[in-house]
């Protein structure tokens, strides 16, 4: 019995250090929230507030989903300003409603009232909302927390196809559910999404020939990389900017006008 005891306690400890490490992960490198950030606009979209970047005319539709530090990071405002000049409408919704992660709150509680299955919820009503605009093909990426969503949302034909970069939270059950194409961009010193977990990512799909998709171990790099680096360390940024190049690839691949598109668009 007291064994018993024992063990229990030791696995609550290690189960409580290992959801503490998680989420230091997580929080590293916090970027300094800029609300005016960015060169698009804030306006409400499927009951979010939701930054803005190109124009509706593309037709095709990009949604980035953030890390915990949410939608007024200006290193994701500006990956979604690079992504509306390749010729889409991108959308970054709040999905923290206000309430992002900072420095000095308790990551486990606040992740609790935060959670992914909400967020995919809320991204699937945004994901109406610019259809209904008349956005006809929609593509998301996801980072961090914003990963977890993105796989959720690939469970469903909703969108062309999704990129995850050093997702958190991501399961090997999640991806035998994955439907769309999917590309998962990780870190060689990733904690949360190591090299190993990707290999069985890649794995798993590999016995999916009917989703397209790509898997990248990117040398020396954390845990994100693609969002939270120091615009002032050239290596840095040019390690997020081979990600987001990568990102952009995949996504164009598949987020495109079909003939049919087209052709309800000329009449």
């Amino acid at each position: 019995m007291a064994r018993a005891l024992i063990s229990l306690v030791l696995l609550f400890f290690v189960v409580v250090g290992t959801v503490a490490g998680d989420h230091h992960h997580c929080c590293k490198n916090p970027p300094a929230l800029n609300s005016s950030s960015g060169d698009g606009l804030v306006e409400e979209i499927g009951g979010l507030k939701t930054y803005v970047s190109g124009s509706l005319d593309s037709k095709l539709g990009i949604l980035l989903v953030s890390d915990y530090f949410g939608y007024e990071a200006p290193n994701l405002r500006n990956l979604a300003d690079k992504v509306a000049a390749a010729g889409y409408y991108v959308v970054v919704p709040d999905f923290f409603h206000g309430d992002p992660y900072t420095p000095g709150k308790d990551a486990a509680v606040w992740s609790q009232s935060h959670g992914t299955d909400k967020g995919a919820v809320e991204a699937k009503q945004v994901i109406k909302a610019i259809k209904r605009k008349g956005i006809s093909a929609v593509g998301a990426a996801g980072m961090c927390w914003g990963g977890k969503v993105v796989a959720e949302l690939a469970k469903s034909d909703d969108l062309k196809a999704v990129v995850m970069m050093h997702p958190a939270g991501v399961t090997v059950d999640d991806i035998k559910e994955i439907k769309v194409p999917i590309s998962i961009l990780g870190g060689e010193l990733d904690k949360l999404s190591p090299p190993a977990l990707l290999n069985q990512f890649e794995e798993v799909l590999s016995t999916k020939p009917e989703v397209d998709s790509f898997v990248k171990v990117f040398k020396g790099v954390d845990h994100g990389w693609t969002l939270r680096y120091d615009i002032g360390d050239k290596e840095a940024v040019k390690q997020a900017e081979i990600a987001h190049h990568y990102m952009l690839k995949w996504l164009s691949k598949y987020v495109s006008v079909s003939r049919d598109d087209v052709h309800s668009y000329s009449h």
